[in-house]
């Protein structure tokens, strides 16, 4: 780079009365530039927000990691040296044994609705390994009765709780299959009854947990679930969310083949799959309109060398290398590519800034599990923009500086 390639670049940009076409096509391709990198800072960021949004949702009731064992009944004896040796790797924040079941309930009305039944340690199980105690709108998960004939505590989903119309205090009854016993007198199998009493009604956002979802104690799930001393698995939390699946290997190279390691990303691997093939679907259409712009760059160079074509000329015949003459266009594209780039950052993050914090966008939270559009710039996203961007409008150059360098002095001069 010398001082002269700039200054030549520099003269051919400015705007002259014989030039007026060149220059507007100069600013419609740096608004080009500017329009299509904002839309991709923007669109790259709102799938940020989805994902980032729809984890943090997830992750209220759900665990970051679930271990298991294989088999049809999925249970896990033994569970206490597991958990252990789960405690133990240095990525785990907090784990505990969970009992993951379904069965019927009712609040005394003519109807029942199907429910997952949850049983978690109070103390150190849900507490420690999830959010959801956070989510509690009434009541608590202290499981603690008042009713002298109820088999325990359970806490439920705001939608379940509303369509049963229950509330702290009330009585459910929940059926159990794993405890039907066979009647002689009936000759079927008869299920077993069970009374809770609701002591908490929780509301994380997410209509999956809120619609069918109840908790109870590890030890009331294991009577209803008919698993004695044993768990369905190990719920674990890890120091990073997206640690998970890598943690969940370590695991079970160490624990062994006998167990299974099912991560969140896994258990919503539909969701998050689409999410990322959309980031990368728009993503692509988007930068369509910087390659038009990278067109317009063209375009405008190659009018540039045709009006030039003299000047060129006698600057070739004065000595002037065919380097700088190349050198003079790319600056000129890069300058656009720089200036177009500049302005479309500022405009993607102030956008964005603004759909994601005064929430402009709003969304049926029913739907889309989330009540606004949020907005989440990643670095690294931002950077693989800038740098395209750049390059697109750089190799936009290669063309009208080859032009331009290939210019015959003699003919140039004679141009008219």
């Amino acid at each position: 780079m010398t001082a002269l390639d700039l200054i030549l670049a520099g003269r051919y940009l400015r705007s002259r009365r014989s030039s007026r076409l060149v220059s507007l096509i100069t600013l419609i391709a740096t608004g080009g530039v500017t329009v299509g990198v904002m839309a991709l800072i923007v669109v790259t960021g709102v799938m940020n927000g989805l994902q980032s949004e729809l984890r943090d949702k997830i992750l209220v009731a759900s665990p970051h990691l679930r271990v298991m064992t294989y088999g049809l009944g999925l249970r896990l004896d033994g569970w206490e040296d597991v958990l252990a040796r789960v405690r133990a790797h240095p990525s785990v924040v907090a784990a505990g044994p969970f009992v993951h079941t379904q069965g019927l309930i009712s609040a005394g009305h003519d109807w029942t609705e199907g429910a997952y039944i949850l049983g978690v340690e109070p103390d150190t199980g849900l507490a420690a390994v999830t959010g959801l105690p956070a989510s509690i709108i009434a009541g608590d998960f202290a499981f603690q009765t008042t009713l002298d004939d109820a088999d325990g505590g359970i806490v439920l989903g705001s939608q379940l709780a509303g369509r049963l119309s229950a509330y702290p205090g009330s009585q459910v009854t929940v059926i159990s299959p794993a405890g039907s016993r066979f009647s002689a007198s009936l000759g079927t199998f008869v299920p077993r009854y069970w009374t809770f009493e609701v002591t908490g009604i929780f509301d994380t956002g997410m209509y999956e947990y809120d619609n069918a979802y109840a908790v109870t104690t590890l030890s009331a799930a294991q009577a209803f679930a008919g698993l004695d001393s044993a768990v369905s698995g190990v719920e674990v939390r890890v120091r990073e969310p997206w640690d998970a699946p890598a943690v969940g290997e370590e695991l079970i190279a160490d624990l062994g083949l006998r167990y299974r390691a099912v991560d969140w990303q896994e258990q919503n691997r539909s969701i998050f799959s689409a999410l990322q093939l959309e980031k990368i679907a728009l993503g692509l259409v988007l930068l369509l309109i910087v390659i038009v712009a990278a067109f317009n760059i063209v375009s405008t160079l190659t009018m540039l060398v045709a009006e030039k074509t003299r000047e060129i000329g006698i600057l070739r015949a004065m000595g002037l290398p065919v380097a700088t003459i190349k050198r003079a266009f790319v600056y000129q594209g890069a300058f656009i590519g720089l200036v177009g780039t500049g302005l479309g950052t500022a405009l993607g993050f102030l956008v964005g800034r603004l759909v994601d914090e005064r929430r402009i966008i709003q969304l049926d939270p029913t739907v889309y599990f989330i009540d606004h559009l949020p907005v989440h710039v990643n670095p690294v996203d931002l950077a693989v923009i800038i740098v395209a961007s750049i390059v697109v409008a750089i190799g936009a150059t290669i063309y009208p500086a080859r032009q331009a360098a290939r210019l015959d002095p003699v003919e140039a001069i004679r141009h008219e």
